[in-house]
Formats: C-alpha cells, structure tokens, sequence
C-alpha cells in the first residue's frame, strides 16, 4: 500500500488578500513610483504627489482596523507590500515601513482609546508618522537617551534633540522617546504623541545621505515642547517596553525592505546579463556568471523566507524575537551582497547613475546599520540561543 503524499503549501505562500495587494502594490510601484526615482534619488526629496497616492492606495494604513478608516489587514500585508515597493525604490519602500510596522503598530498596541480615535483615522487617511527614538549619543545604547519630559500640571515639558528620523521632513504626527524620571534609568523611558505644530516642536537638519536619499533624515529639536497627559503613549516609564516592541516588529518591516532592494538589483541584473554581449555571446551564457546568478537567487530566497516565517509568527502570537533578528541581519547582508554582485554584472555600466544597479547599491547599505545594526542582531541571537 502506497502512503499517500500531503502536499505542504511553500513557506511563501499568500493568502488571497496577500496576493491582491502584494499584485497592487507591484502595479502602483511600476506605473506611478519607477517614472520618479532617478529624479527623487537626485532631489533627495519625496514627491508630494505620490505621498498623497499613497494614502489613496490605503498603504499607510494597511493593518489599523477599519473602525478608524483603516485597511483593517494583517502585518503580512504590511510585509508584501513594503517588499514591492521596495523592489522599485528602497525610499519609498521605508518611507510606507516606517508608517506600518512602527508608528500605526505603536498606536494599536499601546494607544489609550482616546489616542486611537483621535490619531489612527488622521495615520490612515492623511498624516505621515514618525518614530523618534535615537539620539547622538544613544543609537544601538538606545535607552542613554538623554530627552527628558518634566512634569507640568496638565502636560510634561520636553527638552532634547532626536537625530535620524525617517519621514521627519513629511510627517505631522512623531511618537518621541524621553525620559521622565532619569535617576530611574530606562525605568523612566516614556513614549509621547506629538504633533508638528505644538509650541517647542521643529524639524532641523536634513542629512545628505549616500542612499535611500529620496527618504528623509532629520534631527528634531524639542524646546521647551508641551505635550498634554493625554498624549502619553501607553504607560509613564514604560516607554522602553513600546520601543523594544515595536522594534521587533519594526525589523520585519525592514527584512522585506532589504528582500525587496535585492530583488530589484537581481531583476535588473537578469535582464542585463541576457542582453550584455562578450566573446560574440551573452554573458548569461557563461558558467561563472550562471553561478553567480544562481547564488543571488538562493540569497534572496532565503531571505525571503526569514521575513515571511517572522511575519507569520508574529501574527500567530508566536515569539519571534530571535527570528526578527535573523531574518534583519540576513537580508541586510543578502541585499548589500546582491546589489554589489549586480554592479558587477553591469561591468562599467552598473558603476553609472544612467543604469538602476548602482542606485540599489547604494540603498542596500543602510540596512545593516538602522533598526539595529547588525552586530546587535547577533548579539541578541546568540543571547537567546545561549538561553
């Protein structure tokens, strides 16, 4: 008697909704996002146009429940799309994560109701977010923050400086990290809403970066900056449990960033090669380069499978701490590795703006520093296996 063989659906796998915005999202990235690149990567600017077509799209607000205008999705979806995007601009790509998997998770997880209802309908529909954690001093040392939040009758006061902050130039609503009670320790760490136009508030310097340059990078100044009680998000002093979080989940988000730039450098690359003539053939005709292609492949395909099994666990209630961590360390390394490889399969074409590959050069690099650089995720892997 033969046994019968159960056929186990691949770990990449969509559900229906899955598919249909990862496809919409393609399509967007394609016909309204590829036209603009060169010319936001040269600007280092977002276009405003296509942030609005953002917020049509319902990609800034994928997985807030529909009772506040959301998408009322999954993170899976979040995940899909942000690769997309990504495959296309790693700008863009980070400009929708950051909105998603840090600032409208931050909210749903731990947003009092009157929080909820005052700012996930603005987060869905209209407003831009930003998450301000790092300072000059505290970047992978996070919790040596030193923005401080004192109490004033109905409000705190904040004082301090925030360095790095994605969307900063675009957004009108910020989560800001300071520390209410530094004697405490990160025991003081407390997350606060803030909205652009409250007194003490301004958006400083831009960086000049060497890539996802169309994305913007600023330092915020807090001075002397009221912020109401109201706006406390989640509890006074555990603010350091929402950072912590919210950064895991966060690392997903840039896992399928990073998934999503190698895939755009290995797409260009297989075209290229195929058209790329040498010794009267195409280079694709050539072993070496065949094994070259081979290896970009398996790399992206095993990033890919990081990414999604952390999304999936996440969703399932599962810990996903360590396979966060694995799957932003791996997709850093495999987008920087495959982009580097595409430049060299463009010869001297891949090392000019006129061509994609070295654009995606350049945007894969940042994925081994932000959200935890990559010797932190080792860090905390090894912790946790040694656990």
């Amino acid at each position: 008697m033969e046994a019968t063989e159960q056929l186990v659906p691949p770990l990449t796998t969509l559900t229906e909704d899955e598919q249909l915005l990862k496809d919409a999202a393609a399509d967007f990235a394609q016909a309204s996002i590829k036209p603009l690149v060169e010319e936001m990567d040269e600007n280092a600017k977002l276009d405003p146009g296509l942030i609005k077509e953002f917020f049509e799209m319902g990609l800034m607000g994928i997985d807030i429940p529909e009772k506040y205008n959301g998408g009322g999705g999954t993170f899976m979806m979040s995940v899909v799309a942000i690769e997309q995007i990504s495959k296309v601009d790693g700008s863009v790509g980070v400009f929708m994560d950051v909105q998603n998997t840090l600032v409208n998770n931050a909210f749903v997880n731990y947003a009092s109701d009157f929080l909820k209802d005052k700012y996930l309908p603005q987060l869905a529909t209209e407003k831009v977010g930003a998450y301000c954690l790092s300072e000059a001093g505290s970047g992978s040392d996070a919790f040596a923050l030193k923005c401080k939040a004192k109490e004033d009758g109905d409000s705190y006061i904040l004082n301090g400086a925030k360095l790095w902050i994605t969307n900063a130039n675009e957004a009108d609503i910020f989560i800001v990290l300071a520390n209410v009670n530094p004697e405490a320790g990160y025991k003081g760490i407390t997350a606060f809403v803030v909205e652009r136009g409250f007194e003490g508030f301004s958006v400083s310097k831009k960086e000049n970066k060497l890539g996802i340059r169309a994305s913007s990078t600023c330092e915020i100044l807090l001075e002397d900056c009221r912020v109401p009680k109201e706006n406390v998000l989640g509890d006074v002093g555990k603010g350091y449990k929402v950072a912590i979080e919210t950064l895991n989940e966060g690392r997903i988000g840039i896992g399928a960033q990073m998934v999503g730039i190698a895939q755009g450098a290995f797409d260009a690359a297989l075209g290229y090669i195929q058209e790329r003539k040498q010794f009267g053939k195409a280079i694709a005709e050539f072993q070496g380069v065949q094994f070259q292609l081979a290896r970009m492949a398996t790399d992206i395909e095993t990033a890919r499978l990081l990414v999604y099994n952390a999304a999936r666990m996440k969703m399932a209630g599962q810990p996903f701490l360590k396979e966060a961590a694995m799957a932003k360390y791996y997709s850093s390394e495999v987008a920087e590795r495959v982009a580097s490889m595409a430049v060299d399969l463009y010869g001297g074409n891949g090392f000019v703006k006129e061509y994609p590959v070295e654009k995606f050069y350049r945007d894969a690099k940042i994925g081994k520093i932000y959200e935890g650089t990559t010797n932190m995720q080792l860090m905390t892997i090894a912790k946790l296996l040694l656990r």
